[in-house]
């Protein structure tokens, strides 16, 4: 498969037009005495709120020393589709709750199966909900209180399990100032796995706080793999389609 299918496959795994309406988020006051109960609360307010959403979006992909970069449409219609779209639609995506498929004009090949080979890229199991909560900047797994301490470390909130497993370890970095995600790290230290997603910079969309830089770090024993999304452009709730169709002749291909 050509290293341009990778880059957008890889994307769906980890993986916003009004420029004015977009405005980066400063920092404000800082908040460090809220219990774990009240910062997950908190958390939980700033959650996006939208139908749809349509943006730009830049990625550079880097791996063994070897860096590309490439812009493609992005739309995603909440808990339903996430959608990309390559320049002359050379490439086409669309990832639904039910499956994950592909095209590639350029080898006329396709894909169109489960989420085992994105769960295998990162190293961590992933379904429809996790790879729109890393797009989004939203945690991968549900927090509640009952299940997850808080403490204060380096200007930020970190909340993990209260009972972290030996094998599986967790982390949610939080700033406390608008209680969005800064960074969330899933380690397997005996597998030699650790998945780093770093929110770098959001943005404000229509009363919206979204994600304009997300830095993701996938390592394995001795390969990393880095991605970093940059979305430009971001609209929202307009109305929005999703087309996608395998073309006939193409080869379904195995990964």
């Amino acid at each position: 498969m050509q290293t341009t299918s990778k880059i957008i496959l890889g994307l769906c795994a980890i993986l916003l037009f009004n420029c004015k309406s977009a405005k980066t988020v400063r920092g404000g006051d800082a908040n460090f005495n809220l219990s774990s109960k009240q910062v997950i609360k908190e958390n939980a307010k700033q959650v996006a709120a939208f139908k749809t959403l349509q943006s730009k979006l830049k990625i550079t992909y880097t791996q063994k020393g070897k860096s590309q970069t490439h812009t493609v449409n992005f739309r995603t219609k909440k808990d339903e589709a996430i959608w990309i779209n390559a320049p002359f639609s050379v490439i086409r995506a669309l990832v639904t709750p039910q499956k994950v498929s592909f095209y590639n004009k350029l080898d006329n090949t396709y894909f169109d199966g489960d989420y085992k080979y994105l769960s295998d890229l990162l190293g961590t199991e992933l379904d429809f909900n996790k790879v729109q909560n890393l797009l989004l900047g939203e945690t991968l797994y549900h927090l509640n209180a009952s299940d997850y301490t808080t403490s204060v470390d380096n200007e930020a909130y970190i909340i993990q399990p209260k009972n972290q497993r030996a094998l599986f370890e967790i982390f949610f970095l939080l700033n406390p100032s608008n209680f969005k995600v800064k960074s969330q790290q899933i380690s397997q230290p005996k597998e030699f796995r650790h998945l780093q997603i770093d929110y770098l910079k959001y943005q404000h969309v229509d009363s919206q706080i979204l994600p304009e830089l997300i830095k993701v770090i996938a390592v394995e024993s001795n390969n990393e793999m880095v991605v970093e999304l940059e979305m430009k452009n971001v609209s929202l709730n307009e109305e929005l389609r999703f087309p996608f169709k395998i073309p006939s002749g193409f080869e379904e291909i195995e990964l």
